[in-house]
């Protein structure tokens, strides 16, 4: 059955957003692509943003066009952070409680994807997993108290990719030693964010909490995700296919700008862009495959990453 669109026929557009004066915004991989666009796009209607990038300069050179587009007066600041390493994580989200009284919503837009070869972490994890999954776990679980004091949101950008690949997480070789490949390591990360995801919003509600957790995806957009990781292969491959089946990075953010400002919202769902297969098009409710809410499988991940960030949540 064909599903309708409940912000009608052209879906969820930032003309709906009203002011966000007083809001504050927390944005993992902001100084580029729908990070960046996103970031720009709360900055129009008046919010504070923090992002949380790994490159200084970039994040300067960020800032510098902010401002010049919105204004010296314009609300963006910069903490560092690599999503890499735990440490990193542990030092930023220390940052953002000391100067951030409020945090109406953290952005989980950060990602690496197609790396080429198996890398690993100084933490010992593979390279998307950690970055994708275990980075942004920890954060999370950081920043959960001052979310849900403000009675926030957390939004994790997702993938299609979670449905593709093993659909599953590899719990006996999770850095993919015996057989790595770009593709399933990809796949296995994007998964993992969005199982915890769903994992965490079920633990909120046991817990009598307010935060709601939402998860979105980008579809096909037009960003250098793949530039610093993919095979020399993919990435000319990606840069002609762009062309051609790709939204811009703009609209690309449209989804998690929705989910972190947007009333209404059905929790434990998928939203995103809804046509030529999920990857353009209007914004709104996506099919959700089953795997990603399989409880078994969450559970063991969710105890697993307690034990590998260290950070055993408070409720």
């Amino acid at each position: 059955m064909k599903q309708i669109n409940a912000f009608g026929p052209k879906g969820w557009t930032p003309e709906q957003l009203g002011s966000l004066t007083d809001k504050t915004y927390v944005i993992t991989g902001a100084n580029s692509g729908a990070g960046f666009q996103a970031t720009r796009t709360l900055l129009s209607k008046g919010a504070r943003v923090i992002m949380l990038n790994r490159n200084t300069q970039k994040s300067a050179a960020a800032i510098t066009a902010l401002k010049q587009e919105f204004g010296d007066k314009a609300e963006v600041t910069f903490i560092r952070m690599d999503l890499s390493i735990l440490d990193s994580v542990r030092e930023a989200a220390t940052k953002v409680l000391e100067t951030t009284k409020q945090i109406d919503a953290l952005l989980c837009n950060g990602a690496i994807a197609q790396v080429a070869k198996q890398e690993i972490t100084l933490d010992g994890f593979e390279s998307q997993l950690g970055v994708n999954h275990f980075g942004h776990f920890l954060l999370c679980g950081m920043l959960f108290d001052r979310i849900e004091a403000s009675q926030g949101r957390i939004v994790v950008v997702g993938s299609n990719a979670y449905k593709m690949g093993l659909k599953k997480i590899q719990f006996d070789d999770l850095n993919f030693d015996r057989k790595y490949t770009a593709w399933d390591s990809y796949a296995q990360s994007k998964l993992a964010q969005m199982m915890f995801a769903y994992q965490l919003q079920d633990r909120i509600e046991a817990a009598g909490k307010r935060t709601k957790v939402f998860v979105c995806h980008p579809g096909a957009s037009r960003t250098n995700l793949l530039m610093d990781t993919a095979s020399t292969f993919n990435k000319v491959l990606w840069s002609l296919l762009s062309r051609i089946i790709a939204q811009s990075a703009e609209k690309g953010a449209w989804p998690e700008v929705m989910c972190a400002t947007q009333d209404g919202l059905v929790l434990k769902r998928l939203y995103g862009p809804t046509k030529r297969a999920e990857t353009v098009g209007p914004i709104g409710e996506c099919s959700l495959n089953e795997v990603a809410l399989n409880q078994g499988m969450a559970n063991k991940l969710w105890r697993l990453s307690e034990e590998k960030t260290g950070l055993t949540w408070s409720f």
